[in-house]
């Protein structure tokens, strides 16, 4: 088994951007690993949709905040062998949340805790799943295109995927000599239900973020998840320490 049919890792599979990746893999023939936060239910539709397209997926229950990384290993252990592998083709962590305050305005138990979900739990996950990730895998994190443009209110989330940015770049140079690849993406904004689906479904904000981007709208999920796979494919696989905007051009 080669690292172009590996399973991969995704966190935050059963919605938004991480269902689209999970799906655009699955087209691809590749299978995956997926977490999910709360509803099994909506797990398992995913995992339905994403077997339909010619993947196997196997979907755990995962809180970035709160679960043990190192228990949880033994879980995707468990669920690598389901799928006839030992190893895992790359890790991609997805999961988050939004987050929406001026800075004079931020609370700082809450500013821990996006540390806590946006940081802190993608770096003890990776760590975990390093002895499962062959060598020559993918690591993937997931930043904003608001580390790169300010809009203000988005200041203390923007702080967070700044340093998964800087984070990415210290792991694609350590762990270059296992021919991991270690890149970022910074999606702009996408038509999804994160953040309370503003960009989806409130025509203000839509026709706003259609103003300020080059191709006059915003993204749709299944154009990051597409991004996605490509990265994942070994037709990137000159590629590492890289931050890639996927954002129709937001900011320019």
């Amino acid at each position: 088994m080669t690292n172009a049919t590996q399973p991969i890792l995704i966190t935050g599979a059963s919605r938004g951007l991480g269902r689209a990746m999970t799906l655009a893999l699955a087209s691809r023939g590749r299978d995956v690993i997926g977490t999910y936060r709360s509803s099994a239910d909506e797990a398992a539709n995913v995992a339905k949709e994403a077997e339909a397209l010619g993947g196997r997926v196997v979907m755990l229950p995962f809180d970035a905040e709160t679960t043990d990384t190192d228990s949880f290993a033994g879980e995707v252990k468990a669920a690598l062998a389901e799928l006839g592998s030992d190893t895992l083709g790359g890790l991609v962590n997805n999961a988050g949340a939004a987050h929406y305050a001026q800075l004079a305005d931020t609370d700082l138990s809450g500013l821990d805790a996006m540390y806590r979900l946006h940081v802190r739990a993608p770096l003890a996950l990776t760590q975990s799943m390093l002895p499962l990730i062959t060598d020559g895998g993918r690591v993937l994190f997931v930043s904003s295109g608001l580390a790169r443009f300010a809009l203000p209110g988005y200041g203390a989330y923007a702080a967070m995927k700044g340093a998964i940015e800087v984070m990415a770049r210290y792991a694609a140079k350590e762990l270059g000599a296992r021919g991991i690849r270690v890149n970022t993406i910074a999606p702009g904004a996408i038509e999804t239900d994160f953040g309370g689906g503003a960009v989806r479904d409130n025509p203000e904000v839509n026709a706003h973020v259609s103003a300020m981007t080059a191709l006059g709208r915003p993204g749709l999920p299944e154009e990051i998840g597409d991004a996605v796979a490509a990265i994942l494919s070994n037709d990137m696989r000159w590629m590492s320490g890289e931050r890639i905007e996927i954002s129709g051009g937001q900011g320019l």
